[in-house]
């Protein structure tokens, strides 16, 4: 029991520490590619690996992250019910626009991996790359694909769009506080709504939407993936 409690101390106090320095590092940079998220999962990997710290070990200590975590996901209704009169008003809109960016990401990576010659596992892994990672997880376990691959093309795309989007947003002269929301919440996944939510709350309920909407159709189009490409 006793080694248990000191178990969960330690790599408690690694996680806040790695993720202390994180910020850290972004406030002094302020740069999209340095997010907090990445930088702290960097240290985590180099205090692991120098002190030769079981990876196993290190997970089951920080279970409260995963309670944390649920109860940050579940906190983004606030917003959203404050933008309830919206969501209604601009529902078909919402759910078009997002359905058309997944089904848009879905078929660059099936015509890319197929232009590139790469094999279909890699394909697989590559497909859910624009959802939240626990639906990317499990949609590419389904497929038969490299759930660790699958985790690293989440985090890329999800880097890249935060980097590229508000500039890409910003050259395009989009405007609509729903438009951009919407885009970093579908490409961008959690850390796009967040993103979202420093232009506004409109932004960031429409972000935090779109997220969901997006994993929701991911998982109700792997079926057909299924059927027309394995």
């Amino acid at each position: 029991m006793v080694k248990m409690i000191d178990n969960i101390l330690l790599c408690t106090l690694i996680t806040v520490a790695s993720y202390i320095m994180g910020v850290m590092v972004f406030q002094k940079f302020n740069k999209a590619w340095l997010n907090p998220l990445y930088t702290c999962t960097v240290f985590i990997i180099c205090v692991l690996t120098l002190f030769h710290l079981d990876f196993t070990g290190y997970t089951s200590g920080t279970n409260i992250f995963s309670l944390l975590m649920g109860t940050a996901t579940v906190s983004l209704a606030v917003p959203l019910y404050k933008q309830i009169a919206l969501v209604k008003k601009y529902f078909l809109l919402i759910i078009c626009a997002v359905m058309t960016g997944t089904l848009s990401g879905v078929a660059s990576i099936v015509s890319l991996t197929k232009l590139m010659h790469l094999n279909q596992e890699m394909m697989i892994s590559m497909i859910p790359k624009s959802v939240t990672a626990p639906i990317a997880l499990s949609i590419s376990q389904s497929l038969g694909g490299i759930p660790s691959l699958t985790i690293l093309f989440v985090l890329v795309s999800a880097v890249f769009s935060l980097v590229i989007g508000p500039a890409l947003l910003k050259y395009t002269r989009i405007k609509s506080n729903i438009a951009k929301g919407l885009a970093l919440g579908t490409s961008a996944q959690a850390i796009g709504a967040k993103r979202a939510f420093d232009w506004g709350e409109v932004e960031g309920a429409m972000g935090s939407i779109a997220m969901i909407t997006a994993a929701l159709c991911m998982a109700l189009i792997t079926p057909f993936i299924i059927y027309f490409y394995l």
